[in-house]
């Protein structure tokens, strides 16, 4: 239910990147994965992609990385380490945490996720401006939690800007303000890339309906 988009071989949109596991998404969970299913996603995509990876492990020339390749990695960790700041990577977490949990929980609303969306945008603002106190390079956990932040800044907004998108109740995704499932135009998976801004930008694609038409819950 969600992740990293993936074919039934585990390869990404990206030629020779994997995912697999409860990191990959090849979407046979529908909206609401239940407990357990992920050993699906483990052990029968998890194989898949190990096999497939390992063919095109076999049959690809090692090709060096550029340097330049190196070069937003390298200004992304001296600007988390160059200077001071009073931000810290616990408030900054801590109140995304919170904004998370009471507009882009449970029981969501259009009104909700907004604050989410924009709330979200002012935590990413602060983030730029977050200076680690830690400058070593061996280590360093305290960097790895603050990329880690950044990771995770990325992804709420993927959550609350997917959910103010999807105007139905779907699965674990439920809207207050829209509480039926609408597959006359939401019977379809949405999918977050960064737009130039670091913003997630949206787009969907169909649903593949094989044996098992979709129902109504009535339990």
């Amino acid at each position: 239910m969600g992740g990293i988009h993936t074919d039934i071989n585990g390869l990404t949109p990206i030629e020779g990147i994997y995912a697999a596991g409860e990191a990959g998404c090849v979407s046979v969970h529908g909206a609401n994965r239940l407990g357990g299913n992920s050993l699906l996603d483990i052990l029968v995509f998890g194989r898949r992609a190990g096999i497939h990876a390992l063919e095109y492990a076999r049959h690809t020339d090692f090709q060096p990385m550029p340097k330049e390749a190196l070069a937003p990695a390298e200004t992304c960790i001296k600007d988390l380490t160059d200077g001071d700041s009073k931000e810290t990577i616990a408030d900054i977490r801590q109140d995304m945490g919170d904004l998370m949990a009471e507009k882009a929980g449970i029981y969501r609303d259009a009104a909700g996720l907004t604050q989410a969306v924009a709330g979200l945008a002012e935590l990413k603002a602060r983030y730029k401006r977050l200076k680690i106190k830690d400058k070593s390079k061996i280590f360093n956990t305290e960097l790895g939690a603050a990329l880690e932040l950044g990771n995770m800044l990325d992804l709420a907004q993927v959550v609350a800007q997917g959910a103010l998108e999807r105007t139905e109740s779907r699965g674990a995704h439920y809207r207050e303000d829209f509480t039926k499932r609408d597959d006359k135009e939401w019977l379809k998976h949405t999918l977050a890339t960064r737009a130039s801004d670091e913003t997630p930008k949206l787009h969907f694609e169909p649903v593949t309906i094989t044996r098992f038409q979709p129902e109504a819950r009535t339990y």
